[in-house]
C-alpha cells in the first residue's frame, strides 16, 4: 500500500516548484507527477485553492494561438511554503527518530 500525500505536503510541493519558476498548469502537473503518484485532476483544485488564498497569482500568455495560464508565487505563498518546510522538518525529524528507535528495539 502506498502512502498518500497529505494536502499540506501537496501544497508544499506545488509552491516549491513555483518558487523556482512560473509554470502553466499542465507543466506543473507533469513536474508533480514526476515525483508523486497523483492524477492530473488533483493539481487544478490545489491551484484554485492556493490562488483563492492569495498564495498564487496568474497571468496569461499566448502560445500557438491559445492562451496558457501561468501561476506565480506571491509573498503570501512564499510564507506558506516556509511554514510547510518548517513543519516538514519537524515532522521528518520526529518520524526518523521513531523509525530509528523502533528498529534498534527490534534488533
Amino acid at each position: 500500500m502506498a502512502i498518500q500525500i497529505p494536502t499540506r505536503l501537496l501544497d508544499g510541493a506545488v509552491l516549491s516548484f513555483l518558487r523556482v519558476d512560473d509554470l502553466y498548469g499542465y507543466a506543473l502537473t507533469q513536474k508533480v507527477q514526476s515525483i508523486f503518484d497523483v492524477s492530473e485532476s488533483t493539481i487544478y483544485p490545489v491551484l484554485r485553492r492556493l490562488k483563492k488564498d492569495d498564495c498564487l497569482s496568474t497571468y496569461d500568455q499566448p502560445y500557438q494561438g491559445r492562451n496558457r495560464r501561468y501561476y506565480h508565487l506571491t509573498t503570501v505563498g512564499l510564507q506558506l511554503l516556509t511554514d510547510i518546510q518548517d513543519e516538514w522538518q519537524d515532522f521528518s525529524q520526529q518520524m526518523n527518530k521513531v523509525m530509528k528507535e523502533t528498529k534498534l528495539n527490534d534488533d
